[in-house]
């Protein structure tokens, strides 16, 4: 009965149906391209400078000291190169130092690196935009910021002064020649940070073999938590290895959990307007049902229907609808995010820009069971959750009102 009624006023129902279909389908498609907007964001962001993990000296990561080391890095390279969900990894050594131009000096912090694996681990290698990336056999050549390179007015072969504190507390002073300079578009970093040869940061430093951290990047974001647990569980039972501790970008890069938090806030405040207006199209509808079938009703109640079952009557067309809408829009939703997620969606214009920061030219939606479950759940349950008010309405007939009504 519930069936044939929603199709007595079909251009009714089929535009109610369209509007939850039209819901889902676009919280579907949203939600997974935000989802894969994000994994897209994250690893842009690792990939520049944290990584996705880092092992360090327990406390290292609130307090910055020279002393505070990762004292066995050979040890720490064979558990990382035997752990499968680790695709790269590499090894820095870091230190705040003071590097003077001609005329000018700034405080920067001097990194060490691995040249050959830093370019498996970030995209620093691919931000170089003057001058040439660092090679293993380099010595006392550097990697400038964009706008470090300005504040010092240096190019590519000026030479820099860098004067700091060694690890042993002795006096750390070379002369490095400018090689090259990145921009990876954040700000903070392109103006504040050195790169050097790793060799040469241990001897400048006096750090005896050892390094700061091991940065490491994962197979995929999955992965982290797994690759994360089975790090720390074998540092676990390395002698040194107990005053290492295991860091995921969630604590390396806490702005950037917060950045993401935010825009899925206002995000599902946008999709919970269109899942307000939908519920609104199937509240009218189904007042609209009532007031025209009033009298209807009134009949079967006086030949001894009872206002339960009508009102179930009421409640399996409001599902029915609402389950049909829903169904179509996660089929419609899922394949078009499926299409997208194999070809990706370029925005026009952005080209440029996405070089300039190291991101992909295009963005992957990632169809996932949360993506379609989320969206087409709250629809569901929303929409059905208003189309039972006009149900209930159904208890309060009086059969002799009703049959009289016009």
């Amino acid at each position: 009965m519930a069936w044939r009624n929603i199709w007595r006023n079909p251009r009714r129902s089929v535009l109610t149906m369209s509007a939850v279909a039209f819901a889902t389908l676009l919280l579907v498609f949203m939600l997974s391209w935000q989802f894969g907007s994000y994994a897209t964001m994250i690893n842009a962001s690792v990939k520049i400078h944290t990584g996705h993990l880092q092992v360090q000296a327990k406390g290292y990561q609130e307090d910055r000291d020279i002393r505070k080391v990762v004292p066995d890095p050979e040890a720490v390279g064979k558990i990382l190169s035997r752990t499968e969900t680790v695709a790269s990894y590499t090894f820095r050594a870091e230190a705040f130092s003071l590097v003077s131009s001609k005329d000018r000096t700034y405080g920067v912090l001097v990194t060490g690196i691995d040249p050959e694996k830093e370019a498996a681990v970030s995209t620093l290698k691919d931000m170089i935009r003057k001058g040439r990336y660092l090679a293993d056999d380099d010595a006392n050549q550097a990697l400038v910021g964009i706008l470090l390179a300005e504040n010092l007015k240096v190019s590519p072969g000026d030479e820099l002064v860098v004067l700091g504190q060694g690890r042993d507390g002795s006096i750390a002073a070379t002369v490095l020649t400018v090689k090259g300079i990145f921009s990876s578009g954040q700000d903070e970093f392109d103006r504040s940070v050195v790169h050097i040869p790793l060799h040469d940061f241990q001897e400048i430093f006096a750090m005896r073999g050892a390094v700061h951290a091991a940065v490491v990047i994962c197979t995929d974001l999955e992965t982290i938590s797994q690759a994360k647990k089975e790090v720390s569980e074998a540092l676990g039972n390395l002698e040194k290895g107990r005053s290492l501790a295991v860091l995921g970008w969630k604590e390396l890069v806490p702005g950037l959990l917060q950045a993401i938090k935010m825009d899925l806030i206002v995000g599902f405040i946008f999709y919970l307007i269109l899942i307000v207006v939908v519920a609104f199209s199937i509240l009218n509808t189904f007042l609209m049902a009532i007031f025209e079938r009033k009298r209807e009703f009134g009949v079967m109640m006086a030949v001894g229907t009872t206002p339960g079952r009508l009102t179930r009557v009421l409640i399996y067309e409001s599902a029915a609808m609402t389950l049909l809408g829903s169904a179509v829009g996660i089929l419609v939703g899922s394949l078009l995010t499926a299409y997208f997620q194999v070809h990706g969606i370029m925005i026009p214009g952005t080209e440029e820009i996405a070089r300039e920061f190291g991101l992909p030219e295009r963005i992957y939606p990632q169809l996932s069971l949360l993506s379609v479950s989320v969206g087409a759940g709250v629809v569901l349950l929303i929409t059905l959750i208003t189309a039972a008010y006009p149900a209930l309405k159904v208890r309060r007939l009086k059969p002799l009102e009703a049959l009289t009504a016009v």
